[in-house]
């Protein structure tokens, strides 16, 4: 492929909204360019590595069993209405009417739809297991697309579905996409971590992100590197807190409880220091509204509570941050001075707080506090639960080690989704006694354009991209030196001539512009293998060959050039 021929715009300087290292060099090498907030356009070279990421991403699930297949982007509502989804996923849900009147989904994910057929094709055990995926453009109205395509209203994904008839099966499906997973990563380059994740809007039981560590990581990774033990933030398990160092919880002396007057102080940092205490002697009580009324979750004053974790704590088919006129309604008072005391509403607990004695409260009154509250005697304890978010403080929940905190870019995510959808989408196989039972469902997600971007953040320099050699949208770039020299470029046709009867992917840079200009475009765009031609080269008559990633630079031949940069290839 001559570059004249092809569509490369390359450029010189950074983007001006861009932060992270990949929007930066995705944008300037050519790959990518910006139609609105969060949409992206696919330039050839860009759609040549989101081909390639797509091709080992089919190739692995395939040798998996998977069968491919493709689903619509637009789905009828009732569907999403079925599981409950339309209303959980909110304003993120892409929605609008048709001409008749009917209203339609632009699909974020998959799972009704690829049940809705399942459902139908009326199964019975000896068809099952079964594994449906699809490569497909997927649409979210993100509230803040950030960091080029890592964050998207429109992208490009693989999703899997596995169904089976019972648990055991299920374990089985998992394992075999977990490590298809492994082994595709693998194949891009990247150094994906497996961690513990909740499962979120997708729902199921269990669930692991493959996270590739970069600065321009939207989730927080917590490591443990004593045991291993890994998990994103939302899932990421904390120790109960042990009680203060010779406190004694059965006989530790519980103090009157005393109102102060805490005028203007409603923050945390306020109240601490009005009151002279450190935060973590304040408790935080935190409300929320459920379909089952307000919720009160009571965390430590320097912790935050995770809404995830307390969902699932609660068992709360609902669950949104109170507005300040329902905290006003529910307590009395005004935001920022709510405490437990005398609250009509289910308490949940944090394990650090349930260890506490004679802690600050708010007194559900403007501009009050409560001094030396006590669990039980003060306040009824309806759960205690983990139902933070884990802090660097933190030892590990396992075995006591110290928690690492660090950013990655989420490429992809397995779930065992159970019988969410199989039981309320009548998604159901004939057993071997002919009884009707629901489907155990799987589901596999890889996020194919983040891919590119995570494997531009894990491989670059300053100089630009260095593309694993199995990206690379060309496997070796061909510059010659000086257009307008014949010598020169009947010895450049020779190579390109001899590399692609070899069957390599070779972009031959063949326009009029110095060889600084080309260079520096060779390097930004960051293709594996060089071969340059010039006026030294070809009075040798040679071939300079170099490896992108380390620069290592040989003279070879020309007639040999093609067994050169196989062995060169092979090498990478």
């Amino acid at each position: 492929m001559r570059w004249t021929k092809t569509f490369i715009q390359t450029l010189r300087d950074d983007p001006a909204d861009a932060e992270a290292v990949s929007h930066k060099l995705m944008v300037r090498a050519s790959l990518v360019r910006q139609l609105s907030a969060g949409v992206y356009s696919y330039l050839p070279l860009g759609k040549r590595v989101v081909d390639r990421v797509a091709g080992i991403v089919r190739d692995e699930m395939n040798r998996a069993g998977a069968v491919e297949l493709t689903l619509p982007v637009m789905h009828p509502a009732e569907l999403w209405q079925e599981t409950g989804r339309l209303e959980a996923y909110g304003d993120a849900l892409c929605k609008f009417k048709d001409r008749k009147g009917h209203l339609n989904v632009l699909g974020p994910t998959h799972e009704e739809v690829i049940t809705d057929i399942v459902r139908n094709a009326n199964l019975s055990y000896k068809q099952l297991p079964l594994n449906l995926y699809q490569v497909q453009v997927k649409l979210r109205d993100e509230a803040r697309p950030r960091f080029g395509v890592v964050r998207t209203r429109e992208f490009i994904m693989k999703d899997a579905y596995s169904f089976d008839v019972d648990a055991a099966g299920l374990d089985r499906s998992y394992q075999i996409m977990y490590d298809a997973y492994v082994r595709i990563f693998r194949r891009c380059g990247l150094d994906a971590k497996p961690v513990e994740a909740d499962p979120g809007l997708i729902g199921g039981d269990v669930s692991h992100e493959f996270s590739v560590l970069a600065p321009a990581g939207e989730d927080e990774v917590v490591f443990c590197p004593k045991c291993g033990y890994a998990a994103n933030k939302e899932k990421a398990e904390c120790r109960a807190a042990p009680p203060p160092v010779n406190v004694n919880l059965e006989t530790a002396e519980l103090l009157p409880t005393e109102i102060k007057e805490t005028p203007g102080a409603h923050t945390v940092d306020q109240v601490a220091a009005f009151l002279g205490v450190p935060p973590k002697d304040i408790v935080k009580t935190i409300l929320f509204e459920t379909n089952d009324g307000p919720l009160a979750a009571l965390v430590r004053g320097d912790h935050d509570v995770n809404p995830m974790k307390l969902q699932r704590a609660a068992k709360a088919a609902k669950l949104e941050m109170a507005t300040p006129e329902f905290i006003q309604k529910a307590t009395g008072g005004p935001i920022g001075f709510s405490g437990p005391v005398g609250l009509k509403a289910r308490i949940i607990v944090d394990g650090a707080v349930a260890t506490m004695r004679n802690f600050v409260t708010g007194a559900n009154q403007r501009d009050r506090h409560l001094m030396n509250v006590n669990p039980s005697r003060d306040f009824r304890q309806d759960l205690t639960a983990d139902i933070r978010f884990a802090m660097p403080a933190d030892p590990c929940a396992r075995c006591g080690g110290k928690y690492e905190f660090h950013t990655g870019i989420e490429v992809g995510h397995v779930f065992k989704l159970g019988t969410k959808y199989s039981a309320k989408m009548h998604c159901e196989y004939l057993d071997d006694k002919q009884q009707r039972r629901p489907m155990i469902m799987g589901c596999y997600g890889i996020g194919v354009t983040r891919v590119v971007a995570a494997a531009i953040e894990q491989n670059h320099d300053a100089a630009g991209i260095l593309w694993p050699k199995e990206l690379a949208p060309w496997q070796a770039e061909l510059v010659t030196i000086n257009q307008k020299d014949g010598k020169i470029q009947l010895a450049g046709q020779e190579a390109h001539d001899a590399l692609e009867k070899a069957g390599f992917d070779v972009l031959w840079d063949d326009r009029e512009v110095t060889p600084g200009v080309k260079f520096a475009d060779a390097d930004l765009i960051g293709l594996p293998l060089r071969v340059t031609v010039g006026k030294r080269t070809i009075e040798s008559g040679t071939v300079d060959l170099q490896r992108r990633r380390d620069k290592a630079q040989k003279s070879v031949p020309l007639k040999e050039v093609a067994a050169a940069v196989r062995e060169e290839w092979n090498a990478l």
